[in-house]
């Protein structure tokens, strides 16, 4: 059954607009019109997949809008499907399947109450999928960039187990807790990020008008000026200068380091140097480890096998070193070894929580080890975010104060040097 988005006029006259299956054009604008709405424009979505559109928008008469008289939903245009409503759905999902509610029916009640035009879309094709009798797991797996390998496989798991609705709750904590881990580490380097981005326009603006202004009364004098005097001239003049030149070496130098970074080599030196790091390494290695273990009890607590969970495990800790770790722990499962051993060997993992997974191993209760692993991480990382916090913001300033202090010293010094002379 096709699916369609059509926009339209109400019995009061408001603009309304919506995604809905139909058997053709003229059974969506029966059915909307028993609705009580009038269709000024519908348009067939691709395959009912929800992907992009597949034919001309067309009006209620049935011929071709011309795209010059066509509505355009510029906030839809740049509209994307956020992590916290792919949870939300999740755990809607999962309740409305809890109350016993066929499938279908649920993601039709879903996909009409979403405030997200795309998510909506997306949503109506996967119902049309799910009643054309295909899995939703296979359904879901068609918008990857929504529904990760992750979510995929869980949900997957759950139907081969007939256990959807128990999956669908421990996958929408699993997206929660997720989502904030990402939002402590974010917010704690916001303040850093504007710290520095409001110093770098002061000292700018400092360099570009102020210092050369001043500085001018020093050059007309013809004298010999201090060697810190002397540098800050040539460095407001080169910027004011030349900041064309040094904005294209910038966006160069950013591009080559991207290329870079893109590469395994690259990349591999430049994940070793955020695990050495001060402050930052103990970090990254801890949101990690609270991923890997919040990410492995969740699938195999869904039923997922152990080394499909970590495959996909792997792609969830953002850094090489870690992942190469995964990957020698699930080739030596294959060969009979326990999920510790390899990690243990690795010195990359904490020794507590390889010694935690050993136990869980040991017990038969993995899973709920590799909970209480993330619950002890995630704290820790709060821990970690504050510390840095502390450190970073007043280093920020004390860095910011020696520049400018360099700048009023350099200016100070020859007028002090003036006064002497005369005296």
């Amino acid at each position: 059954m096709p699916v369609y988005t059509w926009k339209g006029l109400n019995a009061g006259g408001k603009a309304v607009g919506g995604t809905r299956d139909a058997d053709s054009a003229k059974g969506l604008r029966l059915v909307l019109r028993r609705d009580g709405i009038f269709v000024t424009e519908h348009r067939e979505m691709l395959g009912g997949g929800g992907k992009a559109p597949a034919k001309a928008a067309t009006s209620a008469g049935g011929a071709a809008v011309p795209f010059w008289k066509r509505e355009v939903d510029l906030g839809a245009l740049g509209q994307r499907v956020q992590p916290q409503e792919v949870a939300v759905f999740t755990r809607q999902l999962g309740t409305l399947l809890r109350a016993g509610i066929p499938l279908a029916e649920a993601l039709g009640a879903l996909s009409e109450q979403s405030d997200n035009k795309k998510f909506e879309v997306i949503l109506t094709g996967v119902r049309q999928k799910v009643n054309e009798g295909s899995s939703l797991a296979d359904t879901l797996g068609q918008h990857p960039k929504v529904f990760p390998e992750l979510y995929t496989n869980m949900v997957r798991s759950g139907e081969a187990a007939g256990n959807l609705d128990a999956v669908l709750g421990r996958l929408a904590d699993f997206l929660d807790a997720q989502h904030q881990l990402r939002s402590k580490v974010s917010s704690a380097m916001t303040y850093p990020i504007i710290m520095m981005v409001l110093g770098s326009g002061i000292m700018g603006l400092l360099m570009i008008v102020v210092v050369p202004k001043i500085t001018t009364i020093f050059e007309d004098m013809g004298k010999a000026l201090p060697w810190n005097t002397s540098l800050l001239i040539f460095a407001s003049n080169t910027i004011a200068d030349w900041w064309w030149l040094l904005a294209v070496l910038g966006g160069l130098s950013y591009w080559g380091y991207r290329r870079w970074v893109a590469k395994p080599k690259g990349r591999l030196a430049v994940d070793k140097l955020k695990l050495r790091l001060p402050l930052l390494g103990p970090l990254t290695r801890y949101v990690a480890v609270a991923r890997f273990a919040r990410t492995l009890s969740t699938m195999l607590a869904a039923g997922v096998p152990v080394l499909t969970a970590l495959e996909i495990v792997k792609r969830v800790l953002n850094n090489v070193v870690l992942e190469k770790v995964v990957e020698e722990a699930r080739d030596a499962i294959r060969e009979g070894e326990s999920i510790a051993a390899p990690l243990r060997r690795s010195q990359q993992f904490p020794s507590m929580m390889v010694h935690m997974v050993a136990v869980g191993e040991r017990s038969g209760q993995l899973e709920t080890m590799l909970e209480n692993v993330a619950v002890a991480y995630e704290r820790d990382v709060d821990g970690k975010v504050a510390k840095l916090t502390t450190v970073l913001s007043p280093a920020l300033i004390v860095v910011m104060a020696m520049a400018v202090g360099f700048i009023v010293l350099s200016i100070l010094q020859p007028i002090m040097d003036m006064q002497n002379f005369t005296q």
